[in-house]
């Protein structure tokens, strides 16, 4: 099935001129998910920002846990990682909206935050909601709540869902890559914002969907996606034995219509089924061809994370000109991307990174193939390649105006060999979560970033001429400086 949703969701010239989709701005769908009658528990405001450097965080080190209360630190891990973070208002209506640490396409936030407790010093055990729009938690359970499949030993597991219907109402079939590469960053938002205040994540793509759902009480809208474990050093208390007190509460109406899509329906549905095969190890790293170019020594940062997750937003547009980074800034990005995700079905990369090189002192323009292993890059073609660059992700002129744009291919095939049509979220949710890296990465060196979920699919192929088994593109992305946006104001 995953075979033939990636087709049919496709951008060509003749697609975008056959679509008939319009926003209907009437029935645009509620950025926040609320449970009505539930009872809300205040997190603390003003949470510490992390001051463990992010490039420190993105290369592995651990921060330091600063509360030994459970409501102080969920707050924390809250508040860097899925929090509001800035609001823009639009000059001609005066019209507000939000915008939160972890990046959504469109701004429209398809991922919703559940967590369970388990011995948080004095915080109830139970099942609960993140609400984002007050920084709250909504008490959906408590007691010691159990979820499907999990062993249900650690103190705190998240369970991230999707709601596709928020993206669909803008980007109708394609919507589903959208949703799946937002749950890829909101899991690198929750992994690093957790290692800052030193624990560590561990996510897990394989459980039983319906079971999770029904054991949670999701509405038909929200569908789990990805559990997250975190482990280490948590402030802990016995947990709670007795049987869980279900409170449930009523999600929140999002539209007055919500449109069928019964494409995203069926390719949701082929993603459930669970293949039992051993998780095997990436492709041979092959060696570097000749054309090759080592990288330098990463660039240093100093930059606190708090500060680096909390600035974090998408470029809107680059300045273009003569502005340039350093190759040593590259090197420093690309080692964040590829560090190791810890999940239960990412043996191995499924991806590869091409580079189209605008402006990075001491590297020719052209276009490149990163090699992580080698820590060096393969130069596939010469020339400037920004025009290419903006043509390829839909005419955006930000990715030609990028120091550097990138397409990350994922090997499509070889997830499903392993996983059936499941190993069509793990790629996406790789490559969002290296996205996230590289929009951390990015900030902490005075850079700014977009991801691109964009672009002309068959003509990126072509470009970057892709062998059968090399890949598909399933993300585009962009770095550089930021055009100034007067319209943002930050959110304490």
């Amino acid at each position: 099935m995953w075979r033939e949703y990636h087709q049919a969701t496709r951008h060509s010239v003749e697609s975008l001129r056959r679509s008939q989709h319009v926003l209907d701005w009437n029935n645009m769908p509620d950025p926040f998910r609320h449970y009505e009658g539930v009872p809300v528990l205040d997190l603390p405001a003003g949470p510490p920002p992390p001051s463990i450097p992010a490039l420190q965080v993105l290369s592995g080190i651990k921060g330091q846990v600063e509360t030994t209360e459970g409501a102080p630190f969920l707050s924390q891990l809250l508040f860097y990682s899925a929090a509001i973070s800035a609001a823009k208002i639009v000059p001609s209506t005066g019209y507000k909206y939000a915008l939160r640490v972890n990046p959504s396409s469109g701004n429209l936030h398809p991922t919703e935050f559940h967590f369970v407790t388990r011995g948080l010093k004095n915080w109830p055990d139970g099942l609960y909601h993140y609400r984002v729009s007050s920084h709250m938690a909504e008490q959906r359970a408590t007691g010691f709540f159990e979820i499907p499949g999990e062993q249900n030993t650690v103190p705190l597991l998240f369970v991230m869902t999707s709601i596709a219907w928020r993206e669909v109402w803008k980007y109708g079939n394609r919507a589903y890559r959208y949703c799946l590469l937002d749950i890829g960053h909101a899991w690198q938002a929750l992994a690093a914002a957790a290692l800052a205040i030193g624990c560590q994540a561990h996510a897990f793509g394989c459980f039983a969907d319906d079971e999770v759902s029904s054991r949670c009480g999701f509405a038909q809208d929200e569908w789990p996606m990805l559990l997250i474990e975190l482990r280490g050093a948590i402030p802990a208390a016995e947990p709670a034995t007795r049987t869980p007190s279900w409170f449930g509460g009523e999600p929140n109406r999002l539209s007055e219509r919500t449109g069928s899509y019964p494409l995203i329906d069926s390719i949701h549905s082929a993603t459930k089924r669970l293949v039992e095969m051993p998780v095997q190890g990436g492709p041979p790293a092959g060696v570097v061809p000749s054309g090759g170019a080592r990288l330098p020594e990463p660039a240093a940062s100093a930059a606190a994370f708090g500060d680096v997750a909390r600035r974090r937003r998408s470029a809107l547009d680059f300045i273009g000109g003569e502005s340039s980074m350093t190759l040593s800034e590259l090197s420093a990005i690309l080692q964040a991307a590829s560090g190791s995700l810890a999940s239960d079905f990412s043996s191995g990369s499924f991806l590869r990174m091409y580079l189209y090189v605008h402006r990075v002192e001491g590297l020719e323009p052209g276009l490149y193939r990163y090699w992580p292993g080698e820590s060096a890059v393969e130069r596939i073609r010469s020339g400037d390649q920004r025009v290419a660059a903006a043509g390829l992700s839909l005419g955006q002129d930000l990715a030609g105006n990028a120091c550097v744009a990138l397409s990350i291919t994922g090997d499509l095939e070889r997830a499903a060999r392993l996983h059936g049509d499941r190993g069509y979220r793990y790629v996406h949710f790789e490559a969002g979560a290296v996205g996230h890296r590289m929009y951390l990465a990015a900030g902490a060196l005075g850079l700014g970033a977009t991801g691109i979920g964009a672009f002309f699919d068959e003509r990126a192929h072509q470009y970057l001429e892709l062998e059968t088994g090399e890949g598909q593109v399933v993300y585009h992305f962009a770095i550089g400086y930021p055009v100034p946006d007067p319209r943002l104001s930050a959110v304490d």
